[in-house]
């Protein structure tokens, strides 16, 4: 679709390992992303460990040049309790600190609670 000033395409990039190649191919043509981050209890916290895929996908966008970035906290309704603020910005705290890392600036960084 278009706007009167842009023209925008929307790519879905796979999360799933098995994807990845799809993924990379998808991130290299973007100028921004969205990166959807599971809320759930063990969910979110597999993302973010050493070698989990929120940290790869993350890595992988700012290497392949897309330098916005949106997270999607999502299923923020499987959260205790469903909604939770404190789990909210718990998780925007730790994406935050490692986006950080990797070149992002968390300031300029929209984080969006859905589900």
């Amino acid at each position: 679709f278009e706007t009167g000033k842009y023209y925008v395409t929307i790519i879905d990039a796979p999360g799933h390992r098995d994807f990845i190649k799809n993924m990379i191919t998808g991130t290299s043509q973007a100028d921004c992303a969205v990166l959807i981050v599971a809320a759930g209890t063990g969910e979110f916290e597999a993302g973010i460990s050493k070698n989990g895929q929120t940290r790869e996908h993350a890595l992988l966008a700012f290497t392949l040049g897309v330098k916005q970035l949106i997270v999607g906290v999502n299923k923020m309704d499987s959260t205790e309790p469903p909604y939770s603020e404190s789990r909210f910005e718990e998780i925007k705290k730790e994406v935050s600190s490692y986006i950080k890392k990797i070149g992002y600036n968390p300031a300029a960084v929209a984080f969006v609670p859905i589900s």
